[in-house]
């Protein structure tokens, strides 16, 4: 009998974590199939939304906030009350956060989602929770890689994504292990997820959940003045969808009398079936498909990543038919040059990049122009900015120029042929009817190797300008 009673206060104060965790639909369910009104529920506890705002089902994009009116520029669309934003905070007088708050600890930095997600996931798991109204109007599932079969992970075919792919999925198995070690023997009271067990699934869900929603805003002031940086989930604000040209954007409001006022106000006139849309960020999307679930065309800040090596750039300078013995064995004063770009000495950065709005990354394009010249008074005659710079046009002569930029588009057909298939194939896959995860996968691949082509495309018709202007000065 005393066993009897020692569970009965657990299993009344839990709701269950189960979560599915294969990616099953572009629209997946909410948390629960008739959650309770978010709009009624911010409005009652004090915030404000525009009469105009309504929650909708998007064929592309899941759920997702639209005008059902016109809304006039410079509007308020939604203002939420410092009390309904979910942070990562400790209770002192509860037990249970007095365990959660150490396993945080135990998350590195750049995880930092996980940190508010066990916060999430123990609000989840508590009957009564305040935030219910919120939490069950979440996704049951979300789409990022972390959810992906083994195979669809295969189809990236892209290695810097694989790598954090699998860091993403090594950590939270890691995590798992921990997490069970650390709630074993715990008393009822202290269990801060009701008694029930936590697994890699309910944690990357909860990890998504954050990653896909929350916000980096100003936390408390710091003796210094300035404010510290918390990420927070800012309910129904989180729904908006994203835009490189968004129509609202989140303000922070603080005074005496509302000292963490959160408000979305609109950027321009919002017509009525207008989404409402916020800017996520100059992402790559590596980060879009990582954090959110989905991939963007033609976005302009996606990129691809290369590492800087000697002997690669002597291969691909040699494709392109460029000879130059000093990528492998860089003259002192080139190594000097290569060591102030952080590309030598003792931890370089070697990772460079090619697309986004630079096209080639200054550091890459520098090293080349310094590394394909054997003029060293003409290379120390300009100021490293000025040899990073692709609108300076030559400043090492034309040949040399057009020797970087030949090096850099023999780099972009080593890097097409490190994916096993072409965009002709990736296209008619999808034509045939594909998973969700494996369209993501193919999507992501595509952008990937479009990126590569365009910037061939670019430094081509750099380099045929180049010569015919040289063509015709002589």
């Amino acid at each position: 009998m005393a066993a009897a009673k020692l569970l009965i206060p657990t299993l009344s104060h839990f709701r269950p974590l189960t979560c599915a965790a294969a990616v099953s639909a572009s629209n997946p369910a909410r948390l629960v199939p008739h959650p309770p009104d978010l709009l009624k529920w911010i409005k009652r506890e004090g915030g404000f939304v525009h009469e105009a705002v309504t929650i909708t089902q998007d064929t592309t994009y899941g759920l997702g906030l639209v005008a059902s009116g016109g809304i006039p520029k410079g509007s308020d669309l939604i203002v939420l009350p410092e009390h309904v934003p979910l942070k990562f905070q400790s209770d002192k007088d509860d037990e249970a956060d007095s365990v959660s708050l150490p396993l945080s600890n135990r998350i590195p930095e750049e995880l930092w989602a996980m940190k508010l997600g066990l916060k999430l996931l123990q609000e989840r798991a508590k009957v009564g929770s305040f935030w219910w109204p919120y939490i069950s109007n979440l996704p049951e599932t979300y789409t990022v890689p972390i959810f992906f079969s083994g195979e669809d992970i295969k189809n990236l075919q892209y290695a810097p994504l694989l790598y954090q792919v699998n860091k993403r999925c090594r950590f939270l198995l890691e995590f798992e292990q921990e997490v069970k070690n650390v709630l074993k023997n715990l008393k009822p009271s202290e269990h801060p997820f009701g008694g029930q067990d936590v697994d890699a699934s309910s944690l990357g869900w909860a990890m998504s959940a954050v990653s896909s929603r929350a916000f980096r805003l100003y936390g408390k002031k710091l003796p210094n003045g300035t404010h510290s940086d918390i990420p927070m989930m800012l309910p129904l604000i989180d729904m908006c969808n994203h835009s490189f040209n968004p129509n609202a954007r989140i303000l922070q409001e603080q005074d005496a009398g509302n000292p963490k006022m959160l408000i979305k106000a609109a950027e321009r006139e919002i017509k009525q079936s207008d989404p409402l849309l916020l800017n996520y960020g100059c992402l790559s999307n590596d980060f879009f498909l990582l954090d959110y679930g989905f991939v963007i065309p033609s976005n302009p800040y996606d990129h691809i990543e290369l590492k800087y090596d000697g002997a690669l750039m002597d291969a691909a300078s040699m494709a392109a038919g460029v000879s130059s013995p000093n990528f492998s064995s860089p003259a002192p004063w080139q190594q000097e040059i290569l060591f102030q770009l952080n590309l030598d000495g003792e931890v370089p950065n070697l990772k460079v990049t090619i697309g986004g709005p630079e096209l080639v990354e200054g550091r890459l394009l520098a090293a080349l122009r310094v590394l394909l010249s054997n003029d060293r008074e003409m290379v120390q005659r300009y100021d490293l900015s000025v040899l990073k710079s692709l609108s300076a046009e030559g400043p090492l002569g034309v040949a040399n120029e057009v020797a970087a930029f030949r090096t850099i588009i023999a780099l972009c057909v080593i890097a097409l042929g490190h994916f096993p298939t072409k965009i002709m194939d990736d296209e008619s896959l999808l034509k045939q009817g594909v998973s969700v995860s494996t369209e993501l996968a193919i999507q992501f691949r595509m952008q990937k190797k479009s990126v590569i082509i365009d910037v061939m495309r670019d430094l081509t018709k750099r380099v045929k300008l180049l010569l015919s202007k040289e063509t015709t000065t002589a």
